[in-house]
């Protein structure tokens, strides 16, 4: 595992940067609308938002005199990829047991 990838897995074990990462992911969104949507303050949601873009989950851009937040694809890759190793795994198992013969089997 890659130093971003449990960064990113740790950042969205909180469940407010899970909240504010799902509403990113649905949609660009700005500081204002995403406080609007949670039970924090506005400066919550931004420090909340520091921590996901300093992880590589959300990037943000200029809009006139704010900033709009979306999920960073690149960093949602990794850690698809690092979940996707397990459930690669774990199919491999299966796919071990259900090949066993009845030789094979305790």
């Amino acid at each position: 595992m890659t130093t971003y990838q449990l960064q990113g897995l740790t950042a969205l074990a909180d469940p407010t940067r899970r909240a504010i990462f799902e509403l990113v992911a649905d949609r660009p969104r700005p500081v204002g609308e995403l406080a609007k949507e949670l039970p924090v303050s506005r400066p919550a949601v931004s420090q909340h938002l520091k921590v996901l873009k300093e992880v590589g989950l959300v990037t943000d851009r200029a809009q006139g005199n704010r900033r709009v937040y979306a999920a960073n694809p690149d960093g949602l890759a990794e850690l698809r990829a690092y979940l996707d190793h397990f459930w690669d795994q774990a199919l491999a198992s299966f796919r071990d047991i259900v090949e066993q013969t009845p030789e094979d089997q305790p």
